[in-house]
């Protein structure tokens, strides 16, 4: 890195100082106190931290943190990696993460969709990874269409930017579509509602399925204005039940500690995005292997008799993947959601997700909006208790396993009253997808933004 302005050094230091007053205080992680401090003494600084230094950004509605955690192991087997571990993914975290990451030779970021234009264009990105486009917090992101043509231009206004995507979204697909540097990845994604209609014509798209149900193919019914047929692309990468089909035709064995086909997905495209920037396939595929934990997700402790396994989700698409990962065996089921601004304050979003194949469990909503959640489990048919407090729902559950479902706000603070309950890091159990807590309990942070 080059030298640096005698403003952008005191807006480092002032950085560095804040970042270590909300440590002492247990404010937070300083995971964005910092990047605000400095982003407002120096608005030029993130192109500063950035320069010279190659730039992978992660992005979509569901799946960054994991993704970029995912990559950022791939590449850390070839060079060292800049990174926002934490999830704060706008400009204030961003900054946190190159301030911390100084000395580090690459940077892998996740990236909000709506910051991706600007923060792409400062730090001069190389590789850009697209994971899906669906609804989330219209109060604040409005229609998904929005965010599909920021992100295409983004796209066009880069022609030597790598980009990574999940052709089995039409909407990525939109985004990609004229990029002479795509990889294009059939990741999967089981969330159809937001690409039933094509983005540059407005059209039905047509989703073709195998016996199993699985995604074959896709066309918009209505072409292009040029006349092409808007089309699912062929892949070069394909996750599969049998692992991850290389360009060459090879099938690579995956065995994630993640749940979920959502995270066979995420693996793919990071392991796709790292040979891209020059990692070897196999690395890259133990690296993304050996993640068993993102910021406390999927994470399980013990407390009062109950093994509390904890998943995170925010948005229909990640609701219903993340209603696919609960154990239907277990002894209760918690979900708990909150209104926040981080939330999104509208939580109308409810009455997309199918709550209905939930009977048998004992379910208890939680949470400042457990009100609304109980009125959408009544209409589903699912005998549930309701318990405002998280954690006191979760003693209402029988003693054993317990799942616990919760949104953002609702899960960070579910996270810190246990960790003062006295909750106890449970034994990692390889291939589940748990993880251990023991790293993650202290991890909470000082800002209100979003993640996915």
């Amino acid at each position: 890195m080059s030298r640096m302005s005698l403003r952008s050094r005191l807006a480092c230091r002032a950085a560095d100082l804040a970042t270590w007053a909300s440590r002492k205080t247990g404010r937070g992680a300083g995971g964005m106190i910092g990047g605000l401090v400095a982003g407002a003494i120096d608005p030029d600084l993130l192109a500063q931290l950035g320069q010279g230094r190659p730039c992978a950004i992660v992005t979509g509605t569901n799946g960054k943190s994991t993704t970029t955690r995912m990559l950022a192991e791939a590449v850390r087997t070839r060079r060292t990696v800049a990174t926002n571990e934490g999830g704060d993914n706008m400009d204030a975290g961003v900054i946190s993460a190159l301030l911390a990451g100084r000395d580090r030779e690459t940077l892998v970021l996740e990236v909000d969709e709506l910051h991706v234009p600007s923060i792409a264009d400062r730090l001069n990105c190389d590789t850009l990874v697209l994971l899906n486009l669906s609804r989330d917090q219209l109060d604040r992101v409005g229609e998904i269409t929005k965010i599909e043509r920021s992100l295409r231009a983004c796209v066009e206004a880069r022609p030597d930017m790598t980009v990574i995507a999940n052709c089995d979204d039409a909407q990525v697909t939109s985004v990609a579509w004229d990029c002479p540097n795509v990889v294009w990845v059939s990741a999967g994604g089981s969330w159809a509602g937001d690409s039933a209609s094509c983005p540059r014509t407005g059209g039905a798209v047509i989703r073709e399925t195998d016996d199993a149900g699985h995604l074959v193919d896709w066309y918009a019914v209505k072409p292009l204005p040029t006349g092409r047929e808007f089309r699912r692309p062929t892949p070069e990468w394909v996750i599969g039940p049998d692992g991850l089909t290389t360009p060459d035709g090879d099938v690579l064995p995956m065995q994630l500690k993640l749940p979920g086909d959502a995270n066979r997905g995420n693996a793919a495209e990071a392991i796709a995005a790292a040979v891209a920037m020059g990692v070897d396939r196999t690395d890259a595929l133990a690296a993304v292997e050996r993640v068993d934990s993102v910021a406390g997700r999927y994470s399980t402790v013990e407390i009062d008799g109950r093994r509390v396994h904890m998943l995170l989700a925010k948005n229909p698409a990640g609701w219903q993947e993340a209603l696919s990962m609960v154990d239907r065996s277990a002894d209760g089921l918690v979900i708990s959601v909150n209104g926040q601004v981080a939330d999104g304050e509208d939580l109308s979003w409810l009455w997309d997700v199918r709550f209905e194949n939930l009977g048998g469990l004992h379910v208890v909503a939680a949470g400042e909006r457990g009100t609304d959640l109980g009125v959408r489990l009544g209409y589903a048919g699912i005998t549930h208790e309701l318990v405002a407090d998280t954690v006191e729902a979760i003693r209402h559950c029988p003693p054993g396993r317990v799942e616990v479902l919760a949104n953002y706000t609702a899960f960070r603070d579910l996270r810190r009253a246990l960790d003062r309950a006295g909750a106890q890091p449970a034994a990692t159990t390889t291939g589940t997808g748990t993880g251990t807590a023991a790293a993650d309990t202290t991890a909470t942070t000082d800002r209100g933004e979003t993640h996915e």
